[in-house]
């Protein structure tokens, strides 16, 4: 039963000190999120917020759990490294230096990841200006000016809590890694965005009570909701199985291999990467529009309003790009053909070597394209309809496919944790296929 697998969790040391661990990083971030940055008005900055919630800002809020609108000292939230990574990435394919650092293992990927770290303070400094100049000339919807005191005080101080803020949120992501359980940026975004369900209920009550809402809407709305994150689970549980056969052999006087197995590759290998990285890059520039003073950047941020034409069709490119950029990045047909080879596996009807390679490179291709399609749909078709709906709250596909996304690669890596010290899983009958 998957109560008693639950119940298992506790009995492993290893694995309570870190799920309390993740839980104790997790609460301070949420603490974090409450405090405020020095010299603003909340109280007009929060009325200026409640009239964009389906905008751009509506998403950028939901990936920093609510600390934009209230300009805490998280307001960056974790898109400045996430931006940092995408970068880095896209080098690593055009600079020798930084392909030689990946293939150096270990000490290749601490390099990696302290460039990455200088990248996001760079970003971070460069957002956190343009946003303290932007909020001087902000006014709520009554006139009241969102910043007390305006001048180059208030942006250095501005800029050096929010980079400080950034780049204590890396730190912490990186100890969840590290320490804890699973990927600790998307367990981050993950706690952000449950985060805003009590508050996104209470304002849909009152929206029913004060009949701006009906209630057959809101059914609608959970029919909706409950089918997407059906078809989500299912799609992430998809997988392609080639068949392998080992060839016996014998090394000395015992004989190995001869069993048949399967080489299983997942319809969304990516993962929740992708919808994250095309968020960030759409919302770097327009966030910088929204606070700059320059017309036409104020223009751009207007044609990128989300559930606009321009805003999809540029979401659904870069979801296409990073599914097979990411999954180029991280797994290697050849390595996994010359692997097989070395342990005299092969897949029937295939020789093994290149052309071994090739195929499974040609069949990864195919089913990353419908990964691709998948993530595209249902991260643009419900953001489409509640918008549609006047949704009080930005909830859309994007922020169901994160949350159920790493709650099942949570799960898998709890399960894992369990299997190897002989504690059964979370179901008796099969078991959560994570990403890793």
């Amino acid at each position: 039963m998957v109560g008693s697998g639950f119940g298992n969790i506790f009995k492993i040391p290893e694995l309570r000190k870190r799920l309390f661990y993740t839980a104790a990083l997790l609460c301070v971030y949420r603490i974090g999120v409450h405090v405020p940055t020095p010299g603003i008005d909340a109280v007009a900055l929060k009325s200026y917020f409640d009239s964009m919630q389906n905008t751009i800002f509506g998403v950028f809020n939901m990936f920093t759990g609510g600390a934009l609108e209230q300009l805490s000292v998280f307001a960056l939230g974790i898109m400045p490294y996430i931006s940092a990574s995408i970068i880095l990435q896209l080098l690593t394919v055009v600079i020798p230096h930084l392909e030689q650092l990946k293939k150096e293992g270990e000490q290749g990927r601490k390099k990696i990841t302290q460039y990455t770290r200088y990248g996001t303070v760079v970003l971070s400094i460069i957002q956190g200006f343009m946003i303290a100049a932007g909020l001087e000339g902000m006014r709520s919807p009554a006139g009241t000016q969102v910043v007390f005191d305006g001048g180059w005080d208030f942006r250095i101080m501005t800029v050096i809590t929010l980079t400080a803020g950034t780049a204590f949120i890396m730190w912490l992501g990186e100890q969840i890694t590290e320490r804890g359980i699973g990927n600790g940026i998307s367990l981050i975004i993950f706690a952000g965005i449950v985060a805003r369900f009590p508050s996104a209920a209470g304002n849909t009550i009152r929206l029913i009570k004060q009949d701006e809402m009906s209630v057959f809407i809101l059914l609608l709305l959970i029919i909706f909701m409950a089918g997407v994150i059906g078809i989500i689970i299912f799609f992430e549980q998809g997988q392609r199985r080639i068949p392998v056969q080992y060839a016996k052999r014998v090394v000395g006087r015992r004989m190995y291999g001869g069993q048949s197995t399967h080489l299983p590759l997942k319809i969304n290998s990516s993962g929740v990467i992708p919808p994250i990285f095309a968020s960030s890059i759409i919302m770097f520039p327009a966030t910088i529009a929204q606070f700059a003073n320059i017309e036409w950047l104020k223009s751009v941020a207007e044609y990128l309003q989300v559930g606009g034409v321009a805003y999809n069709a540029l979401f659904v490119g870069f979801i296409v790009f990073f599914c097979y950029f990411y999954t180029a990045v991280t797994f290697n047909p050849v390595d996994v053909a010359d692997n097989m080879k070395k342990h005299g596996g092969f897949i029937p009807g295939i020789r093994p070597g290149k052309r071994t390679a090739e195929y499974i490179d040609r069949v990864l291709t195919r089913i990353t394209l419908g990964g691709a399609i998948y993530i595209s749909t249902v991260c643009v078709l419900p953001t489409m309809l509640i918008s549609q709906l006047n949704v009080p709250f930005y909830f859309g596909g994007t922020a169901l496919l994160i949350v159920v996304g790493v709650a099942i690669d949570t799960m898998a890596q709890m399960e894992s944790h369990m299997l190897t010290r002989h504690y059964e899983g979370f179901l008796k009958k099969g078991g959560i296929k994570g990403r890793r």
